[in-house]
This record gives C-alpha cells, sequence and structure tokens, in this order.
C-alpha cells in the first residue's frame, strides 16, 4: 500500500461489519477529519429543528448559558468512543457519561433514535458533495454498524437493521416532525452565535450569514430563519467543492500525504478543556445536573418513585 491510496487499500482488505470499528476510525479520523466534524456539527444542529428535542434543550438553558461546553462535550465525548472503540476502558467510561447524561431527561425513544441517525448519513451525504472523494460502500456501511453498536450501548431501542430501512426513518422523521417552534428558533439562534463566535468579529456577521446559507428549506422553515441570498449559498458550496477537488489532486499528485496519526480526541484547540486529552478523561466531561427550577415534566422519574 502506498500513495494516496494508503487508507482506501487498507478499507478494502476489511470486512464492514466485523471491522466497523476500524473502518469508521480511518474514514473519521485519517481520511476526512475535517470533514466529519463540520458534517456532525450541522448533523447535531439538524437535530433542534424537531421541537420535542429543542423544547427540552431550551429548557435547561445549556445553550443560552454555556453553549461551548455543551459543543464541546459532545464532540469530546463522541471522539473518545470513536477513537478507542466502544467497549475500551475510555470508550466505556464516556458512554457512562453520555447515559447519565440522557438518563437524567424524559427523552422518547424516537428522538434518541433520529439523532443517532443523523451522525451515520449526514457525513455521508455532506462527504458525497465536498469530499475529496466520496465514502466507499464500506465505509458507508461500517458507519451504520458502528453506530448501531454504539446506539445500542445506550439503550436506544428498535434501531433499525437495514441501511435503507434506517435512512427511510430519517428522512420520514424530518418530513413530519420538522415544524417552526420557538424553541427551535432560540436553540438555533443560539447555536448559529456559538458558530460565529469562532471568528473573530469583524468576521462573525458573514459567519452568521454563511451557516444560514448551509440549511436546506426544511430546516430554514423550522428554524424561522430566512434563507441566505443566493449567491451567497453558491460562493460557500462551490468554495467547499473547490477545497475538496484541490485536496483530492494533491492526494493523487503526492503533495498531500495520507494522515498516519488519527485527529480523533487529539483536538489541541478545544476551547473549553484546553489540550484535551491531556491530563482530562472522559469522566471530566458532561453537563451538570440540570437545573434546580426545571419543570419536572422534562425529568425522567426516579427508579422507585
Amino acid at each position: 500500500m502506498s500513495g494516496y491510496r494508503y487508507w482506501s487499500d487498507r478499507i478494502a482488505a476489511l470486512d464492514p461489519v466485523r471491522d466497523h470499528e476500524e473502518i469508521y476510525r480511518i474514514s473519521a479520523g485519517h481520511e476526512f477529519p475535517w470533514d466529519y466534524t463540520r458534517a456532525l456539527e450541522f448533523a447535531l444542529f439538524r437535530t433542534y429543528c424537531v421541537p420535542s428535542i429543542s423544547a427540552l434543550l431550551d429548557a435547561t438553558r445549556e445553550f443560552r448559558d454555556r453553549p461551548q461546553r455543551r459543543y464541546d462535550d459532545t464532540a469530546l465525548l463522541m471522539a473518545e468512543i470513536a477513537a478507542h472503540g466502544y467497549d475500551s476502558p475510555r470508550g466505556k467510561e464516556a458512554l457512562r457519561v453520555i447515559n447519565r447524561m440522557h438518563g437524567r431527561y424524559a427523552i422518547s425513544n424516537d428522538d434518541m433514535l433520529y439523532v443517532l441517525s443523523t451522525f451515520i448519513y449526514d457525513p455521508i451525504d455532506w462527504l458525497a458533495r465536498y469530499g475529496w472523494r466520496p465514502l466507499a460502500e464500506a465505509e458507508k456501511m461500517a458507519a451504520f454498524h458502528y453506530y448501531r453498536e454504539v446506539g445500542h450501548r445506550m439503550g436506544i431501542r428498535e434501531i433499525p437493521s437495514l441501511f435503507e430501512e434506517f435512512r427511510e426513518f430519517k428522512a420520514s422523521y424530518e418530513t413530519s416532525k420538522f415544524i417552526y417552534s420557538d424553541t427551535n428558533r432560540r436553540v438555533g439562534e443560539y447555536t448559529v452565535g456559538l458558530f460565529a463566535a469562532w471568528f473573530p468579529r469583524p468576521l462573525r456577521p458573514l459567519a452568521r450569514l454563511g451557516v444560514r446559507s448551509m440549511l436546506d428549506p426544511l430546516m430554514l422553515t423550522a428554524f424561522g430563519f430566512r434563507a441566505a441570498p443566493r449567491w451567497v449559498t453558491a460562493a460557500g458550496a462551490g468554495t467547499l467543492r473547490l477545497r475538496g477537488r484541490l485536496l483530492g489532486l494533491g492526494r493523487r499528485a503526492g503533495a498531500i500525504r495520507p494522515r498516519k496519526i488519527s485527529r480523533l480526541a487529539q483536538e489541541a484547540k478545544n476551547r473549553t478543556y484546553p489540550g484535551y486529552p491531556t491530563g482530562y478523561r472522559p469522566g471530566d466531561l458532561g453537563a451538570p445536573e440540570p437545573p434546580g427550577d426545571l419543570d419536572a415534566r422534562w425529568l425522567r422519574p426516579r427508579a422507585g418513585a
């Protein structure tokens, strides 16, 4: 194995069912770390179009008061599971934190199932549009099997056993559940503000416009956002496609070598936990206890209560 096909050749030698963790780790950590990060950011953003999801997030006030920590906790915990394996000590610790966080609240199985589906299909669709190459069939199937296993360990029930069946569930859920609500808009505005805050202040209005340009009509309606001007949408999509083409040319020409060190859970520029993972463990992450004045309808009844 050599040249730009180094990891593609490795993936081709693996089985997407048996070796799904390794294939997913290669895709997300070696081949497409930037794209996976961006795609998963928008995947989570997409889930806030469901009023039952946004209403709970709005009620906890986490997105209003600590949006960066909320983002970092989610991103790092999911990266820990991918980097080390869902049955590794660090992976199990990350899953315990996630399950403890979710276990406090009354979240429907269907909402959990929908969020899980976005982690599979949004990166696949993103890379088909903007990647330096589309995902191979083995990578798509590996992502499907990987997240099914993660979902089982999160206690999510009735996860479809077929790739296309789960994709159809996702599409149907969006068609029926993406409905405007004030909580959608508030959580959406907090999230757009978070993304914009990553840029220097003079560029933040443009960043907000850029985020809106990435939203499809269903999302715009559910958030109550105005569509960005067509030229902004075209320029943003064109820039991302150009980036993908240039990376592909650089790979094929040998100017960009295959990444040998995974980027998963190795983000030194993390804003909440500087230098993570040095000095931290997954158990250090996670949202605080629910606010004391949170309406009881949002809380899962305690066992025996």
